[in-house]
């Protein structure tokens, strides 16, 4: 970038991180640091001096943090976002024509070299600081510009001993400092400004479990209500989930109601798609009458919240045919050329059920401005964690518009995306301004494919913007892994869920019961889905997963290294079957080595390779891994060490990793 007159000389390329140029914020959680660097150069050999700017948007001041030069122009420094919000970060630098005097003095200095012209110099610089400043700052640099000029006018060849004590004050600290204080600034260049979303620690870390609320009755036959839930949340809780996500609770259309597996002709008693929203007792502000009240519904948030849980609402822009919008504004959804409302297609599926927005409307502003009221709405409800069903359907200014705005009044509410979509897509979602995504996880099953898709999304740019949320199965996905793989793919599943990533989710009871009947050989569709019929489940069957899934959530609240993405680093093993990962703290007193057998039928084995300088483990000394799934511990040595899964005992080691410092009467001492 260029200065704003002719005589300024440096130029400020790549401030990172930014995203897309900085067109969109970055995102970082309350209490992280941001690390910003950039490359700044000028003509010449001057020296130069660069800040980091960073302020609180609201704020009109900025805070100045000195930057450090690293190598090949580029400097660093960091802050930190106590708050959440939105912040504001660039960088500033300039011609430091005392730095550069310093510079070339202490290497005349340093070659007894002739130094009273340089000290003169250094006189006219210290004056021109002195001018500036006030107060003791002003006097003390009026004295040392004094001693600097008197120095000079001895001679070319003042006394050793005096150029050498004139040569200390030049390049003391204390007149850097000064200097510092009250530098000038000649023609100084700033970088456009960036700016950094700061959201709670739910955005980055949370387990979520998905629930029915029809589907929660222990009765057969009786439609499950808010109150069923309530009975549900110590169950939930005792899973360790922080999240309960509840498909959308609102009135369902009767017109084009789909019957079991989604069969475009229902019966009288089927209760059909939840997303099918809207009828004759209300819209996406009701409730369906079945479930409770609102008052049933406020009480289901503050019991949660008692236990540890926050409630998760589905956000579905879309309307079933006899939703009140649809007599009370059909200028918001697409006409066909019979005058009909276009129902939703995914060729080959449709969904006469649902009726899309038609976001081309004239009346755009309008129907904005209603689609956040449904927001602000359920926020006036308690609600601050939403799940947004097909974002990538909806135009992306739409969203950015509306995020932000909500946000604003807001902050601490949490946009999760569920947008399976094209790659690009799929990333402008996360970059307008949603907390979270779906993510490709569910079809990642081979160790190349895990590897490859985990170090893009944990490592600059897509870890600036993107907040994967990992879910191994959703109402709409039965991936083919764990239809043929039974219990032992379930556990290989959740477990890397659960340990790849900080926020990870399932759609339970279908998970913790490893229910994996598909629709059909080849498809990806639950038979009888609970999405268009009430499922009643056991969930106190034998062949639960629950007492596995309390156990690794509680490993990831007790282990700080699973609760970001800060090292995710992938491990050599030597068969494609295992794959093996360590995550740590960023001072490494949390360091863990998740071990998993990708091979639900068969036993694997291998040999696991640790860098132990990176680890810093001593490369003689011994070390403990403690497997926490099976409280079972091993004492390793070197970097190479043998690992064996069966799936019929263990799918996953997860072992916390204990360096020693040696060991007294054969028994380990931890650090």
């Amino acid at each position: 970038m260029s200065g704003t007159e002719g005589r300024s000389r440096v130029v400020i390329d790549g401030v990172t991180p930014r995203v897309e140029g900085g067109e969109f914020p970055i995102k970082r959680i309350v209490g992280d640091g941001v690390a910003v660097e950039a490359v700044a150069y000028a003509d010449g050999h001057d020296a130069l001096a660069c800040v980091l700017l960073h302020r609180r948007e609201i704020d009109t001041e900025w805070t100045e943090t000195p930057m450090e030069p690293l190598v090949n122009d580029r400097w660093r420094a960091a802050f930190t976002v106590p708050e959440m919000g939105r912040y504001a970060y660039t960088a500033m630098a300039w011609v430091d024509h005392f730095a550069t005097w310093s510079r070339d003095l202490a290497k005349r200095l340093a070659a007894d070299g002739d130094v009273a012209v340089d000290l003169l110099i250094g006189a006219v610089l210290v004056e021109a600081a002195a001018g500036r400043a006030s107060g003791s700052d002003a006097r003390r640099l009026s004295e040392i510009a004094e001693a600097l000029r008197a120095g000079g006018a001895e001679g070319t060849r003042p006394r050793k001993a005096r150029r050498v004590a004139l040569g200390r004050l030049a390049l003391s600290a204390e007149l850097a400092a000064l200097m510092a204080r009250n530098a000038e600034r000649p023609f100084a260049v700033t970088a456009p400004e960036l700016r950094v979303v700061v959201d709670r620690e739910r955005a980055r870390l949370g387990a979520w479990y998905e629930l029915f609320p029809r589907s929660a009755s222990t009765e057969p036959g009786r439609h499950g209500t808010f109150r069923d839930v309530e009975d549900r949340l110590a169950d939930v809780a005792a899973m360790g989930f922080d999240v309960l996500y509840l498909p959308p609770i609102h009135p369902i259309g009767r017109a084009f109601r789909k019957g079991p597996n989604n069969d475009p002709v229902s019966g009288p008693h089927d209760p059909g798609s939840p997303w099918a929203i809207g009828a004759a007792e209300g819209g996406h502000k009701a409730i369906h009458p079945e479930l409770g009240t609102l008052e049933d519904f406020r009480h289901l948030v503050t019991r949660a919240a008692e236990v540890g849980i926050e409630v998760a609402l589905d956000i579905a822009f879309q309307c079933a045919p006899d939703h009140p919008y649809a007599t009370e504004h059909p200028e918001w959804f697409r006409k066909r050329p019979d005058g009909t409302i276009q129902y939703a297609e995914n060729p080959p599926k449709k969904y006469q059920d649902i009726y899309p927005f038609d976001f081309e409307t004239a009346q755009w502003r309008e129907l904005w401005d209603e689609l956040k009221s449904i927001v602000d709405y359920w926020i006036d409800q308690g609600v601050r964690i939403f799940r947004v069903d097909n974002p990538h359907t909806k135009p992306f200014d739409f969203w950015e518009w509306l995020i932000a705005d909500v946000k604003a009044a807001h902050p601490e509410t949490i946009f999760l995306a569920e947008a399976f979509t094209r790659p690009n897509v799929l990333y402008r979602i996360a970059k307008v301004g949603f907390t979270q995504g779906y993510n490709y996880f569910p079809w990642r099953t081979t160790k190349a494919e895990l590897t490859e898709y985990f170090t893009e999304l944990t490592q600059p740019p897509a870890c600036d913007f993107f907040g994967p949320n990992l879910w191994p199965n959703t109402p709409d996905i039965l991936h083919e892994y764990l239809q043929s793989g039974g219990r032992p793919a379930f556990v290989s599943r959740f477990v890397l869920a659960a340990t790849l990533g900080p926020s990870y989710g399932i759609y339970g009871p279908a998970f913790e019961l490893c229910h994996n009947t598909p629709l059909a050989p080849g498809k990806e569709e639950y038979l009888h889905s609970e999405k268009f019929e009430i499922q009643p489940w056991d969930v106190n069957r034998g062949e639960s997963l629950a007492g596995l899934i309390g156990r690794v959530n509680r490993i990831r609240r007790e282990n700080a290294a699973f609760q970001s993405n800060h090292d995710l680093r992938f491990r050599q093993v030597d068969n494609d079957q295992l794959i093996a990962y360590t995550k740590s703290t960023a001072d490494l007193s949390s360091q863990v080595l998740v071990v998993v057998n990708l091979d639900p039928h068969h036993v694997q084995a291998g040999l696991v390779e640790l860098p132990l300088d990176e680890l810093r483990i001593e490369p003689g000394l011994p070390y403990q891994v403690h497997d926490l799934l099976t409280d079972v511990r091993y004492l390793w040595r070197g970097a190479s060490n043998y690992v064996e899964l069966d799936p019929a005992t263990s799918q996953a080691h997860i072992f916390a990793i204990r360096r020693s410092v040696g060991t007294e009467a054969g028994v380990e001492r931890d650090l």
